[in-house]
């Protein structure tokens, strides 16, 4: 028997404790390494010597777009990885494959429409997410380039699904660590050396993300993957693409939303305060991914465990698999989320030397956070369902929180509570929808590992 089938068989015999660790790790490190790309820029944008507040805010201004052009790459890899999983499980792994190419053709498509679109139409969306004649041109000059490298972060973020998926969780977090340590070690010498500022950052992340995609494109395509990209298989297959769509709306619409609630927080930010407040909520979405990477990671790296012994029809390790991944998400993201309100100054100070911009974080970050010490029950339920194929509950939960909830309450609160209200929108819809999320879990998991449900798998 070769490694690649013993490592699937461990999914589902093997102790899940030791499996969790042994998969998650791997992908914890992945996760936050990969975060690294754009507060590591933060970090060294923010501190250029004179102009360092005005560099960062534009950069941040372009989170957005960037956000959207991994939304699709999770379209693609978050949509159709644990298909391939639940497919692994049940044996079939010439359909697994299909699977992978499909997903492989979709990235070569978003690839081409997002870097013809954002090129063309660059300017009018800073504008609109609040960029200011002081802000834009820093933003422009870090945008144009990191476009020029869509093709590469479709490649390693879209792929990196599909070594987890086959429980590949360490050879997927070199493919971070690759460009995560490149991009950290460029990004001084650009941007300070050479002095490219801005530029040179976004040149240190396209260089980063073209050697994370070649190591993946590597490994998909050689003898130790188990999933292999096939050239006859990088085809549009409307049945499996069709399915690869439907569960990935979801992590689709979680990722795509960041980019319309970092649009209207920006906005309303620019309304009722100015620069300083935008500059203040980029500094805060850093510290929230930051923290926020080793839930997703830990997620990212149990649910193929959950798909696959759901593709066996093997239910109580799947329950067994996700009371651990909801115990642990709500227990770090609790202490996580109490150190960011304890010391928002400290985490300011990582970002900006600029004594205005770090006390304004020191009063707002408390009241933005507080909602994110119970929001990991969210954080574990949501991939969950999303491993069990259960894509219009993810999905569902995914809106609740973004565009049902949070959008309306930026829009609405600061009409009353002035700039302090596009800060309080955030905590109000974590809360509401933790809560909303757990509800439908406890109501649907039953009906969802029942043997019905395990007729039809079989």
């Amino acid at each position: 028997m070769n490694m690649d089938l013993s490592k699937e068989e461990r999914m589902g015999e093997g102790s899940i404790p030791r499996l969790m660790v042994s998969m998650a790790v791997p992908s914890i490190i992945a996760q936050v390494i990969n975060i690294l790309y754009n507060i590591v820029d933060r970090m060294y944008i923010g501190h250029i010597q004179g102009v360092g507040a005005a560099a960062l805010t534009g950069v941040g201004l372009t989170f957005p777009i960037t956000m959207l052009i991994s939304a699709f790459s999770a379209f693609s890899g978050a949509g159709g990885a644990p298909l391939s999983a639940i497919w692994l499980g049940k044996g079939d792994r010439d359909h697994a494959e299909r699977i992978l190419g499909s997903s492989v053709w979709l990235l070569l498509v978003f690839t081409v429409i997002l870097m013809g679109v954002f090129y063309i139409f660059h300017m009018p969306f800073l504008y609109m997410f609040g960029a200011s004649d002081a802000t834009a041109p820093f933003a422009a000059s870090y945008l144009k380039i990191y476009l020029a490298g869509t093709l590469f972060v479709e490649l390693a973020l879209g792929l990196n699904t599909y070594i987890i998926a086959q429980g590949q969780s360490t050879v997927a977090m070199c493919s971070v660590l690759i460009g995560a340590v490149t991009n950290i070690v460029l990004d001084p010498v650009f941007i300070f050396v050479f002095g490219w500022g801005v530029q040179g950052a976004a040149v240190a992340t396209v260089i980063s993300q073209f050697l994370s995609a070649l190591w993946n494109v590597a490994f998909l395509c050689g003898k130790k993957s188990t999933l292999r990209i096939r050239a006859k298989l990088v085809r549009c297959d409307l049945s499996i693409i069709k399915n690869i769509l439907a569960l990935g709306i979801s992590p689709f619409v979680m990722r795509s939303t960041e980019c319309l609630i970092n649009i209207v927080m920006n906005r309303q930010l620019q309304v009722f305060g100015g620069d300083l407040y935008v500059g203040s909520m980029t500094i805060m979405t850093s510290v929230m991914q930051f923290m926020s990477a080793p839930i997703s990671g830990f997620t990212q790296g149990v649910q193929p465990i959950i798909s696959y012994n759901f593709g066996a029809g093997r239910f109580e390790r799947v329950k067994k698999t996700y009371r651990l991944m909801i115990g642990i998400c709500f227990s770090f993201a609790f202490c996580a989320t109490t150190l960011t309100m304890v010391f928002p100054r400290f985490f300011a100070g990582m970002f900006t030397n600029d004594s205005e911009l770090t006390e304004l974080v020191g009063r707002v970050m408390p009241v933005f956070m507080s909602g994110m010490l119970i929001f990991g029950i969210q954080q574990a339920i949501q991939p969950t369902f999303l491993a069990l194929g259960q894509a219009k509950i993810s999905l569902f939960i995914a809106m609740l929180r973004k565009v049902i909830l949070l959008v309306p309450l930026a829009l609405i609160l600061p009409n009353f509570l002035g700039v302090m209200g596009v800060y309080y929108a955030e905590p109000v819809s974590d809360v509401i929808s933790a809560i909303t999320a757990s509800v439908l879990f406890l109501v649907n998991i039953p009906k969802i590992l029942s043997k019905e449900a395990l007729e039809k798998i079989r």
